[in-house]
């Protein structure tokens, strides 16, 4: 079955930009939400989910905009991105995450984004 891509926008009221990519682009900001443990190798980064390991390949990065990684299991074009943007009117700032998933399975994969953002906000306070 071939991947869907998909976007989630996560309003992340007034956080300063680089503390948000602090959070979404090392390893000790993104064991706080995203991962129980995180660690780098490279371009290697490995995590961790109740002792289950997974890797991922950090495909670029823009410095505090944005950070692509691709998880090494996995084949094809697909990847995983987080995207930061600031609306300069309002001054809000927003988490943009671009996944795939297989069509049966992205209700469940973009929950799963939800809720890991949603932990990112509280430990944020936003």
């Amino acid at each position: 079955m071939e991947m869907q891509k998909y976007q989630l926008e996560f309003s992340m009221r007034s956080v300063p930009v680089p503390l948000l990519w602090s959070y979404i682009s090392t390893a000790s900001g993104l064991k706080e939400w995203f991962a129980d443990r995180v660690s780098v190798s490279g371009k290697k980064y490995i995590f961790e989910w109740d002792g289950h390991q997974q890797t991922a390949t950090l495909l670029g990065m823009r410095n505090e905009q944005s950070v692509r990684f691709r998880w090494d299991d996995t084949e094809g074009r697909s990847y995983f991105e987080m995207r930061i943007s600031v609306n300069e009117l309002t001054e809000h700032t927003t988490l943009t995450v671009v996944d795939f998933a297989e069509p049966d399975e992205a209700d469940d994969a973009k929950g799963l984004w939800e809720t890991q953002v949603d932990t990112l906000r509280r430990v944020l306070g936003c």
